[in-house]
């Protein structure tokens, strides 16, 4: 599913956003249903969730256990409505951690698959984030693609109140990445960042920064830190539908 040279840039970009779109309403029918679950979250990585699976990464849904597929690591667990969405994590960093050891085994085996790997920028307060840091530096893991969601908003408030994080793209230069930034909604840009990172000549693992929006697509849902963690009731879950149908591709 790879790249998929056979559209322009900008028809690859529609498409994909009307499939984002779709994800988040998934989201929303999910965690309604549930009564459970974090929206915010989910929400903000829609738009390279579905750049990565429906047109960057290297899959076949038709034979999902080939050998040299591409791997997918939700590290940031809690937005887990956005991957089921399209198809659990432990701990935050834990699956970083996990994402650092898959690309270090394809490079011990020779194998040619990148892995992905989306963390939280609450997250990234985990000490486990840069002991794998360290080791993806140490053994050149240039098959290791991280985005950090940077929705500026965790549990308890924004990321700054709770634990200033900045300078973020120095800190992640000193531990040995290739720095990249895109806007985390704009699918040419989110495309363009990928494919480039997919081109990784610098020998480092790579750390994208994508700035994004939390709760993005409803706009009662956007930038409230409350909606972190917190189910729709009806009325809003209502409401969040007619939006997202009435929403421009």
């Amino acid at each position: 599913m790879a790249f998929q040279s056979e559209l322009s840039l900008e028809a690859r970009s529609e498409r994909l956003k009307g499939i984002a779109k779709t994800l988040r309403h998934r989201v929303i029918d999910m965690v309604y249903a549930a009564q459970s679950g974090h929206i915010g979250g989910s929400l903000s990585a829609a738009d390279f969730v579905a750049a990565l699976y429906f047109d960057i990464m290297n899959i076949d849904p038709s034979n999902p256990k080939l050998p040299d597929r591409d791997r997918f690591v939700l590290s940031k667990g809690h937005a887990c409505p956005i991957w089921y969405a399209d198809a659990s994590s432990g701990s935050l960093g834990i699956g970083f951690a996990q994402a650092v050891g898959i690309a270090l085994e394809g490079k011990y085996l020779n194998k040619n698959y990148k892995v992905y790997a989306v963390l939280g920028d609450g997250e990234i307060n985990e000490g486990i984030v840069w002991e794998a840091s360290l080791v993806a530096s140490k053994y050149k893991l240039d098959n290791l693609i991280a985005i950090l969601d940077k929705n500026n908003l965790q549990l308890d408030g924004t990321t700054d109140d709770v634990m200033p994080m900045e300078p973020l793209v120095d800190k992640f230069r000193s531990f040995g990445y290739e720095v990249m930034q895109m806007d985390g909604h704009d699918m040419i840009d989110i495309l363009l960042t990928l494919e480039k990172a997919n081109k990784n000549i610098s020998h480092r693992p790579i750390m994208i920064i994508a700035h994004t929006t939390k709760g993005k697509g409803v706009s009662f849902m956007e930038n409230k830190v409350g909606w972190h963690g917190k189910a729709p009731n009806e009325q809003e879950y209502i409401a969040a539908c007619l939006e997202l149908e009435g929403e421009s591709k």
